[in-house]
């Protein structure tokens, strides 16, 4: 799902914008304010804390001047906000995930997503165009995907991958074949339905009719029916 991103400046009672000298905060709530922080708080310091929650806390406990956090925190926290609807971007979202154990798949919709992890063999030249690879001649476009050591050791990477379509589409089927052999594995972590409802493009080619009709081809050669 997709949540609108929505900071407010939280404060003890009482405090004003110039009394600010200290404001806290996760650390991916700066960058999405730091125009913000920069015209309202600007002889402010930014304190990095783990989580907005936390920075909440703090300022109740009078460690911190100001806290970036959810307004619903306000009341939680025993504080007020200074300022509500702080950002530096109005259509800005952020992403997130509900991970549960293995179950049941969603049906298809036709306006699907994959997720996987796929882990590299070895570090080598072309080792993340093998991986594309898979993807691009079956037509499936890649919506994210990010690199992440191991932590084995130097030089071992693996690759969040998300990509349109669903693990019963034959298009993706196939890649997710394609990727178990030039892999050194492959974590499926699911298909669902795409939170913006979008339809996934189909390229010619790459239908569930084609490919079916593709391998009944195959079929008649292998068994001398051409």
């Amino acid at each position: 799902m997709q949540i609108p991103i929505a900071f407010a400046l939280l404060a003890r009672p009482g405090a004003g914008l110039g009394d600010v000298k200290r404001v806290g905060g996760h650390p991916q709530a700066m960058p999405q304010c730091r125009g913000w922080l920069a015209a309202s708080l600007p002889d402010s310091e930014w304190v990095p804390v783990a989580s907005n929650a936390e920075a909440a806390r703090l300022t109740a406990d009078g460690q911190l001047d100001a806290a970036l956090a959810g307004a619903f925190a306000a009341e939680m926290y025993g504080l007020e906000v200074l300022a509500a609807d702080v950002h530096d971007r109005t259509n800005a979202v952020t992403r997130f995930v509900v991970v549960s154990p293995p179950g049941p798949l969603p049906a298809r919709t036709g306006s699907d997503r994959t997720s996987l992890a796929a882990f590299l063999v070895e570090d080598h030249p072309g080792a993340l165009l093998e991986i594309l690879t898979e993807f691009a001649v079956r037509g499936i476009n890649l919506t994210t995907i990010q690199s992440r050591p191991t932590g084995d050791r130097l030089g071992q990477y693996y690759f969040f991958v998300d990509c349109e379509g669903h693990v019963d589409d034959a298009r993706v089927g196939e890649a997710l074949m394609g990727l178990r052999r030039v892999c050194a594995d492959v974590r499926f972590l699911g298909s669902y339905a795409r939170c913006d409802g979008a339809s996934t493009h189909v390229r010619a080619g790459t239908s569930d009719a084609e490919f079916a009709e593709a391998a009944a081809w195959l079929g008649r050669l292998r068994f001398g029916r051409p």
